[in-house]
């Protein structure tokens, strides 16, 4: 998933970086799905990848939501990057809000 965030909107998740701070896109945030999420976010400390968001539930709290683990991580050029796991793989319900692409045409 490519979401496009402006730097001067503190979104739900708060401003993503101050945008005098680096000559980087505007609001580039780059969100990655994976299956092993867990050996995803072991690798990226064993590497001492910098971690902007620690393994959280998406939603923190209830139900709803895409009920899916989150760790939001900044890459060596400044980018923010977030991986994912499955939609539904955390505790309590989930909700699907949106479609997947059926395997052929991904």
């Amino acid at each position: 998933m490519l979401q496009l965030h402006s730097f001067d909107v503190e979104h739900h998740h708060g401003a993503i970086a101050d945008q005098h701070d680096k000559p980087y896109g505007n609001g580039v945030l780059l969100w990655f799905e994976v299956e092993d999420f867990e050996g995803v976010v072991q690798r990226a400390a064993e590497m001492d990848v910098e971690i902007v968001l620690p393994r959280h539930r998406n939603p923190r709290e209830g139900d709803g939501g895409p009920n899916h683990w989150e760790c939001w991580m900044r890459d060596p050029d400044g980018y923010l990057v977030v991986v994912a796991s499955p939609y539904g793989t955390a505790d309590g319900s989930c909700v699907q809000i949106r479609t997947r692409l059926a395997p052929e045409s991904a």
